[in-house]
């Protein structure tokens, strides 16, 4: 993958610099919207991966003020690439490209989700594909070296805890092989199955309905990673763990949390669907989480 190789060799061409884990992001939305936030997601990453290679999948990302934005993690060093995007070129070979044509002649309805949204869910799965690595949201802050984590993709939500039964996956973290078999099936999905005005249904759910069915094919292995490894925290709690603690039992209860995120788990998704007009405030759960695990760590409770 000519980008690969250009990460690899961006800023040092010493072979024993390679990178040591390859991550994918995407960001197919307007560069003033790339934020503290972001970076410091990003910053993450590096915190737990010195020598890992970022590539940012992003046509305004790779741009002067896209570059300009990244400027102080690569000036430090840090591998971090955005490369902007042919859609025809990258789905080539697969059902993605049949789908994209199908989609700019008129013959699928895009739906009342953003098509930009349901694109990202796409480009994740082929970049995966063809070139294996790890991808990650843009709001998940990595806490521990995850490369020894291999073709893993990460439960949500249990029906019942005691017998390890799930009910929901999710796609912000996925980690995988060039070519497995699994990311083909999750590829097909996408293209023959494409729902436009259901909220998830091209994501996390899609991921979900794949892997529900995978149960039938033990030949396709997987490994299904517990909640606390990527998603310690849902959706419907998020919001207390961005605000400080108003009292001891709150105290505690961060504490609690804190200790088993640090424990047990490689990342925490922060939700910015629900999240990302909460301010995080000084002492709160997730101010401490990213406090630990930046590189630059400037304008935390300012993001």
């Amino acid at each position: 993958m000519a980008f690969l190789s250009q990460a690899n060799n961006n800023n040092n061409n010493n072979n024993n610099t390679r990178c040591k884990v390859n991550f994918f992001m995407t960001w197919i939305s307007p560069k003033k919207l790339f934020g503290k936030r972001e970076l410091l997601s990003l910053e993450s990453i590096f915190k737990a991966h010195p020598k890992g290679c970022v590539v940012i999948l992003s046509k305004s990302m790779d741009s002067e003020l896209g570059r300009r934005t990244l400027g102080p993690l690569m000036s430090q060093g840090y591998r971090v690439l955005p490369v902007s995007m042919d859609f025809h070129v990258l789905f080539n070979n697969t059902s993605a490209k049949g789908w994209l044509e199908r989609l700019e002649a008129g013959l699928i309805d895009p739906g009342i989700i953003p098509i930009t949204q349901n694109l990202a869910n796409l480009v994740r799965l082929v970049a995966l594909y063809k070139y294996g690595g790890v991808y990650l949201d843009t709001d998940v802050v990595i806490l521990k070296d995850v490369s020894s984590l291999k073709n893993s993709i990460g439960i949500q939500t249990m029906e019942d805890k005691a017998k390890n039964r799930w009910t929901t996956l999710n796609n912000a973290v996925l980690i995988f092989d060039k070519g497995h078999p699994i990311l083909l099936k999750f590829i097909d999905e996408f293209a023959y199955s494409f729902n436009g005005n259901k909220w998830g249904f091209n994501g996390p759910f899609l991921v979900t309905r794949v892997i529900y069915r995978r149960n039938r094919d033990k030949k396709i292995k997987v490994n299904i990673l517990p909640p606390m490894t990527f998603y310690p925290v849902n959706w419907t709690q998020i919001r207390q763990y961005f605000q400080t603690p108003i009292d001891m039992n709150e105290t505690a209860r961060d504490q609690e949390q804190l200790n088993q995120i640090n424990s047990m788990s490689y990342g925490i998704h922060l939700w910015n669907k629900d999240s990302r007009k909460l301010k995080i405030e000084d002492g709160s759960l997730i101010g401490k989480l990213i406090s630990n695990h930046c590189i630059i760590c400037q304008g935390i409770y300012n993001s």
